[in-house]
């Protein structure tokens, strides 16, 4: 592990612990986005609305028209009670509150009338007792609001039991409650509270309390009560946790076992509003009684009395997005306990959303500190869809909700962190390199380069090359006739389609020098088989230059551009070389001298591709190459065998060039005995050569008149210098 990756792992999985903590400390925004996830979660797949024995006897902007403002003098909802008692209704539950004194009852109306006697006002009926009785012998359910004043709380018509210890201090507190008139509430099967989200800081009514608390006892809400009425039950039954006296994990309602989080309230699992759900007040207040549908429809129904008239502002806002009356989402809550479709986030998925947010910020550090920043994006993403998928699954067939966004949003902030990180430090070097070598190298070989530790050791390291020098023959005769502009544009044609095959065949371009190009293999890093890379680097710029000529690219007309290119293998200096201000990598040494030399003899060999004998080493099983004698070269104090190189392993392999192999033999035999058969042998040699690579005719047309180079072995001292021995500078035209 380098210095820097160190560093990076360091602020990366400080950055996971930040994360971490913050998602354990839950803050407001967390919470909030989950919530709206869920919600997004119930907008795709809401619970299916269902006819079930649950209504609404709504209030509703036509009951006002027909029987004036609200509120209703309390004899009318007396009638009201009588009229859906007699349609056989199981509960009738009132989502409203009756605080004050009926100011319409007639005995309130003339109390305070003048002249009026005590004992007659006393004798006038009073609506908030015809109201009461209305209720006697009938399943009638209250509800009371909670106050910030006074100590009121209301009489509980039910019975708590619970599982263990008990659990009083799980539910939300509340200190008073709106006070109800005394006869209303002593008349009343069952009271539940009406408060739908007390406390909640989000207009969205996710969950419902199934239960309050004083501290002292339990409060249920009007669905609960309605529900255990409706059943004729007298107990509420508390499942707890063992281990933890203040939580809730069940509420046993009668013959419905109902889950609820750790504070008893109840995952709404809300169906889209539907007018099925409501029958208006109106038409169970109409003159001469009820039609038989809405008998028929609201006979054996628990039924909710509220409002959804706009004047009275009892709307509430689902998580499916529907602004619905207030009195529906009781509705709703029965209608979800009776299908037995529920939703629970357990106790333990805050844990586990803690622990992914971890693991998947440990990761993908790692991942893109010491693999990829890539590769970590492809595992993030995969890891993102995971979630997604889980979570969605879990909703969808286990009623589970896990938030799939604090691990996404972790993944997301660390990711950017570890790769900004990367690229700005860990990465500095490799971005150096890439600007160092790319002029150079092929994208297959720098990648190798950036991926390889210590793969590049600058400022010097003797390794063995394969060194490739490239000249332009005749080029002192071509540029003299062309202008500069010319000369240029001749060279760049020429130099960049023959320079591409050094990269290509995984070779470092190390400079041009005017009409030459000089070009390794095997540094800054190994390249297998360096050796034939070279020469199919060679045999690839011959085809391309035969190429160019056919095609005038040049604009020469039939003047045909030629080239000759000198490999040789030996041991060389490669590295920076140069000032500390401006340098290049290059390589120097004896093999790239040998290599120079070899070049130049391509002129006086007549062929293009000449390579020395310790290139040529494994190689002859792949290409087709002939003996070129062992040639002087300038410098050297004894004779270097050389090869020249006729083609790929196809021609190796063809019956022609067996042929040409066997004259070729017989013509060395020839030179090596001073036959007086020269000329036959080397007629018999051309003969073969006809036909194969451009450039033999020549080289055989000149053999007599160097054939002293097959008389002396490598490693033998040069004989005395001849007017036809290989000299000269080592880029001579």
């Amino acid at each position: 592990m380098t210095r820097a990756q160190l560093v990076g792992i360091i602020i990366g999985f400080s950055i996971v612990a930040a994360l971490t903590m913050l998602r354990a400390s839950d803050p407001a925004p967390l919470k909030l986005a989950r919530d709206a996830t869920f919600d997004e979660y119930q907008r795709l797949s809401p619970r299916p609305f269902e006819d079930m024995p649950v209504h609404v006897v709504d209030i509703d902007e036509t009951s006002l028209l027909e029987f004036g403002q609200w509120p209703w003098p309390r004899d009318r909802l007396a009638t009201l009670v009588d009229r859906l008692a007699a349609m056989g209704a199981s509960v009738i539950a009132f989502d409203m509150l009756f605080a004050e004194p009926d100011r319409l009852s007639p005995r309130n109306v003339v109390r305070d009338v003048p002249g009026i006697e005590p004992s007659l006002v006393e004798k006038l009926p009073d609506n908030d007792e015809i109201f009461a009785r209305s209720f006697v012998g009938r399943p009638v359910v209250l509800g009371f609001g909670l106050s910030n004043q006074g100590n009121y709380r209301p009489p509980v018509k039910a019975g708590f039991a619970f599982t263990g210890e008990s659990p009083i201090n799980a539910p939300p507190h509340f200190t008073a409650a709106a006070p109800l008139r005394p006869q209303l509430e002593a008349a009343a099967s069952g009271i539940g509270h009406i408060n739908l989200n007390p406390g909640a800081s989000s207009a969205v009514v996710r969950t419902v309390p199934l239960l309050l608390t004083d501290g002292e006892q339990f409060y249920p809400n009007l669905a609960m009560e309605a529900l255990r009425v409706a059943q004729g039950a007298s107990t509420y039954l508390l499942a707890g946790a063992p281990e933890a006296p203040d939580i809730i994990t069940s509420i046993k309602n009668g013959d419905f076992v109902v889950p609820v989080t750790k504070a008893g309230e109840l995952w709404l699992y809300v169906s889209p509003d539907n007018a099925k759900r409501y029958v208006s007040a109106r038409d169970v207040l109409a003159e001469g009684g009820a039609s038989p549908e809405t008998a028929a429809t609201l006979e054996g129904s628990i039924v909710f009395v509220g409002t959804s008239a706009a004047a009275l502002q009892d709307t509430r806002t689902t998580a499916l997005g529907q602004n619905v009356p207030g009195v529906s989402l009781h509705a709703q809550t029965i209608e979800q306990i009776l299908s037995g479709r529920f939703l629970s986030r357990p106790d333990w998925a805050d844990g586990l959303e803690i622990l992914a947010v971890a693991v998947l910020g440990v990761l993908l550090v790692t991942l893109t500190i010491f693999v990829s920043p890539a590769i970590a994006l492809v595992c993030g993403l995969l890891i993102t869809a995971f979630a997604l998928v889980a979570s969605w699954l879990a909703f969808l067939y286990g009623g589970l909700l896990f938030d799939p966004l604090a691990p996404i949003v972790t993944g997301t902030i660390t990711h950017f962190a570890a790769t900004s990180f990367r690229f700005l430090v860990t990465d500095r070097q490799r971005r150096e390199i890439r600007r160092a070598f790319g002029q150079y190298l092929s994208p297959s070989l720098l990648y190798r380069i950036e991926h390889t530790r210590n793969a590049l050791r600058l400022g010097g390291d003797e390794r063995e090359l394969t060194v490739m020098f490239v000249d332009v023959r005749n080029f002192t005769e071509i540029s003299e006739r062309l202008s500069p502009t010319a000369v240029v544009s001749f060279l760049n044609t020429l130099l960049d389609a023959l320079s591409r095959h050094v990269t290509d065949n995984e070779g470092t371009l190390d400079k041009f020098i005017g009409d030459s190009i000089m070009a390794f293999w095997n540094a800054p890093i190994d390249v297998a088989d360096h050796r034939g890379k070279a020469v199919r680097a060679a045999l690839a710029m011959r085809e391309t230059l035969a190429h160019l000529n056919a095609n005038n690219a040049f604009g020469f007309g039939a003047q045909k551009i030629g080239i000759g290119v000198g490999i040789h293998t030996g041991l060389a200096c490669v590295g920076n070389m140069g000032a500390e201000s401006r340098f290049n990598y290059s390589a120097v040494g004896d093999a790239v001298n040998v290599a120079a030399r070899i070049e130049s003899s391509c002129k006086h060999l007549a062929f293009d591709i000449l390579v020395s004998e310790a290139a040529a080493q494994s190689l002859d099983d792949r290409f087709a190459m002939l003996d070129a004698g062992a040639v002087e070269l300038k410098g050297k104090s004894r004779r270097t065998r050389i090869y020249a190189v006729v083609g790929d392993d196809k021609i190796a392999r063809s019956t022609a060039f067996s042929e040409l192999q066997a004259a070729h033999l017989q013509l060395v035999r020839a030179l090596n005995s001073h036959s007086h058969n020269n000329r036959k042998a080397i007629h018999a040699a051309k003969v073969k050569a006809s036909g194969m690579t451009e450039g033999l005719q020549e080289f055989y047309s000149r053999i007599s008149r160097r054939h002293d180079h097959y008389l002396t072995q490598p490693g033998e001292p040069a004989p005395e210098k001849t007017g036809d021995s290989v000299q000269g500078p080592i880029h001579s035209d």
